[in-house]
C-alpha cells in the first residue's frame, strides 16, 4: 500500500494570505499541486500578467503589485499569481526529487496549460526570473514579455549564504522576543527606514508563527539544503545563452539598490546586451522587491499594455 505524504503545514486563516484564495493544479507527475491564484478575466485578448515569486518565496509578495494593477488596468485585466511545489502553499516535491529551474519551468507551462492561458507577460523575482528565461528557452511561443526583478542570468552566491544564515539563526532562536528581534534586525538591513509593523508584517509572508511563537517555513527546509555548499567567494557559472532566449520578446529589467541576488555589473551586461529593455533601479529597499510604490507598479502596468497593444496590433 502507497503511504500518504504528509503534507507541510499552513494555516489556513495566515494573515499574508488574506485576499490570496488559490486553485490547487495538479502537475505533470500526477502528484504534487501548484497553488494558483487568478485575478481578472482569462481568455478575453488580454495577455495574462503571470507572477513567480523568489527561491523560497511565494505569492504574498506579490499582494501590493496585484492590487495596484488591477485598479490601474480597470480591475479586469487577468493576473496570475503561482506558488510553486515547495513554496507558500504548493505541495512539496516527492522524497527524491530536486528543486531547480528547470524542473519550475516545467510545472509553470503544465500550469499555464491547466489555464489555457496562451502568450503570457511573466512577471519574475529572483529565482522566479531564472524560470522565466528557462521557460522561454523551451516554449519561446509562450512569451510575449518579461519582467525580470533582481533575476539575472548571474546568481550572487552571496545571496544565497546571507539566506542560509539568516533562515538558520531566526529558526535558533527560542522565546518571542528573541524571534521578533531577530527577524527585525535581519529585515531591517533590506528595508531601512520601515516601521517595526511593516517588518513584523514581512517576517509573515516566509513564515507563520506557533503557539510557542517559534517561527515555522512557508517553504520546504528541502530548498535551503540545496544551497548549504555555497560559500561567499563562489562564481557561479553565468547562463547567458538562457538570458538570451528572452529575445523572443519585449523586456524590462528592474533591480532593488540593496540586493544581493544580482550584482551591479551583471544589471548592466544585461541592459548592454538588451538596449531595447525598459530598464529601472527601485531605491531604499532589497530582495524582494516590496513593490508597492506607485511609480514603479505603473511602470511595469506601461510595460505590459504596451506589449499587449502591440501584439494586438500585429495580429490585426
Amino acid at each position: 500500500m502507497k503511504l500518504m505524504r504528509k503534507r507541510r503545514q499552513v494555516p489556513a486563516d495566515h494573515p499574508a494570505f488574506a485576499g490570496l484564495p488559490v486553485q490547487m493544479i495538479t502537475l505533470s507527475d500526477g502528484a504534487t499541486r501548484a497553488a494558483v491564484h487568478v485575478r481578472g478575466k482569462l481568455g478575453r485578448g488580454r495577455m495574462p500578467v503571470v507572477c513567480l515569486a523568489g527561491y523560497h518565496r511565494n505569492m504574498s509578495d506579490f499582494t501590493d503589485f496585484a492590487t495596484a494593477f488591477q485598479r490601474l488596468s480597470g480591475g479586469d485585466w487577468p493576473l496570475v499569481l503561482i506558488d510553486l511545489p515547495g513554496r507558500g502553499r504548493g505541495d512539496d516535491r516527492p522524497a527524491g526529487t530536486a528543486y531547480g529551474s528547470l524542473s519550475d519551468a516545467r510545472d509553470t507551462a503544465d500550469i499555464l496549460a491547466a489555464l489555457g492561458t496562451g502568450p503570457i507577460v511573466l512577471v519574475g523575482q529572483g529565482h522566479g526570473g531564472q524560470v522565466a528565461m528557462a521557460l522561454a528557452a523551451a516554449h519561446p511561443l509562450l512569451i510575449g514579455g518579461t519582467v525580470l526583478l533582481d533575476a539575472g542570468p548571474v546568481t550572487d552566491s552571496r545571496g544565497l549564504v546571507r539566506l542560509r544564515n539568516n533562515l538558520a539563526h531566526v529558526e535558533s532562536l527560542r522565546g518571542s522576543k528573541a524571534v521578533t528581534a531577530g527577524f527585525r534586525r535581519i529585515l531591517g538591513a533590506d528595508y531601512p527606514g520601515h516601521s517595526d509593523e511593516a517588518l513584523d508584517e514581512l517576517a509573515h509572508r516566509s513564515h507563520w508563527f506557533d503557539k510557542r511563537n517559534r517561527p515555522r517555513p512557508l517553504f520546504d527546509r528541502r530548498l535551503i539544503e540545496a544551497i548549504s555548499g555555497f560559500r561567499f567567494d563562489d562564481v557561479l557559472v553565468p547562463q547567458w545563452r538562457l538570458f538570451d532566449a528572452l529575445s523572443c520578446a519585449p523586456l524590462m529589467l528592474m533591480r532593488t539598490q540593496l540586493t544581493d541576488q544580482v550584482r551591479r555589473e551583471t544589471f548592466d551586461e544585461m541592459v548592454r546586451r538588451r538596449p531595447d529593455a525598459t530598464a529601472l533601479t527601485l531605491s531604499g529597499q532589497g530582495s524582494p522587491a516590496l513593490f508597492d510604490q506607485q511609480d514603479e507598479i505603473e511602470a511595469v502596468a506601461g510595460f505590459v499594455f504596451a506589449v499587449n497593444a502591440d501584439r494586438a496590433g500585429k495580429a490585426a
